[in-house]
């Protein structure tokens, strides 16, 4: 009988929630905020202290740990077939500096539950399964987000990376060295025979659709643009309202034709400005410049560009308009991505065989997964959270969800190596 059969016919289909909830508040702890969140950003003292914790429950598991050159931590539990490529799970478990419990920390710790459950079974996988964390997912502490896998994914050089300083001029290498964690494991080259990521939603589909499990199909392609728009400041009462040229009032259009360019492409579109400065920031001056950021996001590539197409039209006929120039800059291009569609459908027969409430759904965030699908088959799991509200400190979700999802990990996971096994015989 295989892994896969064992636990499908075994009466513990279900992980330990009990085991799983107090592993991640132990965790949520280090860096504890006063209104109940975490604010533990990478490579600092307490990103140690976590990591420190992750590789003593993982060694107490009986996995072997190693460590990259960007800090990148694997935990290893053997296989029959050591030649076999893992089945990799992981995340990331640092912060935003108002962050949650969950973000991250549940993907990391689902792998550790199912590395413990599998010991409490007694079952051998054929191939090695690897629970990972990745160093600076959150890019809140050192740009870019997605640091460790996008340079285990060979997105990103080592040697550049390393070289990336904080806001005090720390580097990332430094860093990396003051808190121990500079490994001696190279850090590309590695065979994935496949990856899960576990996460919350960070939306609010799932509990609105009342799904308990979100079977990602992929993630939006996203664009970034930072625009600068550049009038005349004059004085609020002597200049005629006609004769003005307003660098806010042209702002104000391109907000409102990002937010119809989004809702005219559904489903799957959004369009944000996130952030808008008006200079020189007096009651009674004419705004004489706008800088503004636009990001635009969608699964289909063609229509993420008519996205855009539709905005920097509305930017050249509003400069026109009100006698404005501007200055508009890509600062972020990542491709519309679907994962390995054998993965997809790992999660959906496991969320099916275990009962569970679930739904096809998009990730419009960004995840370590998307990286590591370039390597490998890649699959991602959603499980609801509290509102939806995720980057914040009151982030929340069921520890029955969470459960839920680390089961249907654990049932991914074996269904991949099993297919890991076959490929290998095949080949």
């Amino acid at each position: 009988m295989n892994a896969l059969s064992n636990v499908l016919q075994s009466d513990h289909q279900h992980v330990n929630s009990e085991r799983l909830w107090q592993s991640l508040m132990e965790l949520a702890r280090l860096g504890a905020t006063v209104k109940g969140g975490v604010c533990r950003l990478a490579l600092t003292d307490l990103d140690r202290q976590a990591r420190d914790t992750f590789v003593r429950w993982c060694e107490e598991a009986g996995c072997s740990v190693s460590i990259d050159a960007i800090g990148n931590i694997f935990a290893r539990r053997p296989g029959r077939n050591p030649d076999l490529p893992p089945v990799m799970t992981g995340s990331h478990i640092d912060t935003q500096p108002t962050g949650g419990k969950f973000d991250g920390c549940f993907g990391v710790l689902a792998g550790v539950e199912v590395l413990r459950t599998l010991n409490d079974l007694g079952i051998e996988t054929e191939a090695p399964l690897e629970v990972v964390v990745w160093t600076n997912e959150e890019g809140s502490r050192f740009p870019p987000c997605m640091m460790g896998s996008g340079v285990f994914a060979e997105k990103f050089t080592l040697e550049d990376t390393l070289a990336k300083t904080d806001a005090e001029g720390i580097t990332v290498g430094h860093a990396l060295n003051a808190i121990g964690y500079a490994g001696p494991r190279p850090v590309s080259g590695h065979a994935v025979g496949a990856y899960f990521e576990a996460h919350i939603e960070q939306g609010p589909i799932l509990e609105d659709e009342r799904k308990t499990i979100g079977v990602v199909l992929g993630a939006l392609g996203q664009k970034w643009f930072d625009l600068k728009l550049k009038g005349v400041e004059a004085h609020a009462g002597p200049t005629p309202m006609h004769l003005r040229k307003d660098a806010l009032v042209g702002a104000a259009a391109v907000v409102a034709a990002v937010n119809r360019a989004a809702l005219g492409h559904q489903p799957h579109a959004c369009g944000t400005v996130g952030c808008l400065q008006a200079y020189p920031g007096s009651r009674n001056v004419i705004p004489g410049e706008v800088r503004m950021t636009l990001d635009f996001r969608h699964l289909e590539p063609a229509r993420l560009d008519s996205m855009i197409a539709e905005v920097k039209q509305v930017i050249d006929s509003t400069c026109e308009e009100h006698g404005l120039s501007f200055e508009l800059t890509p600062t972020a291009d990542f491709p519309p991505l679907y994962f390995d569609q054998g993965c997809v459908e790992a999660v959906r027969d496991a969320a099916a065989g275990l009962g569970l409430s679930h739904m096809d759904i998009v990730s419009g965030a960004g995840h370590d997964a998307i990286f590591l699908a370039e390597l490998g088959p890649a699959g991602m799991i959603f499980v609801p959270c509290e509102g939806g509200i995720s980057h914040n400190e009151i982030e929340n979700a069921d520890p029955k969800d969470l459960a839920a999802g680390c089961a249907v990990l654990l049932r991914a996971m074996l269904a991949a190596s099993e297919a890991v096994a076959k490929r290998r015989l095949a080949a």
